[in-house]
């Protein structure tokens, strides 16, 4: 019996697991000769402040920039 664990970062609607599901399922089947039936798939969505890379959260690295001084004198000054 296949269990395949997904883990994605931040969160996904039902459709699209579903279809994530469904997909993953279907790859067993047609590669491995398995019952779709006997396929278990869990799906964790990992929040953004949980999840970290590069030595900063996520959710801090996706954050917009903010604006420096010079950046704004040089858009004003135009």
């Amino acid at each position: 019996m296949p269990f395949v664990s997904i883990r994605i970062s931040g969160s996904a609607t039902k459709d699209q697991k579903a279809g994530i599901v469904a997909d993953v399922t279907q790859s067993l089947v047609e590669r491995l000769g398995k019952n779709p039936a006997a396929v278990q798939i869990v799906i964790e969505e990992v929040a953004l402040e949980n999840y970290g890379a590069g030595g900063m959260l996520i959710a801090d690295r996706d954050k917009p920039k903010p604006r420096s001084q010079e950046d704004a004198h040089a858009e004003s000054s135009q």
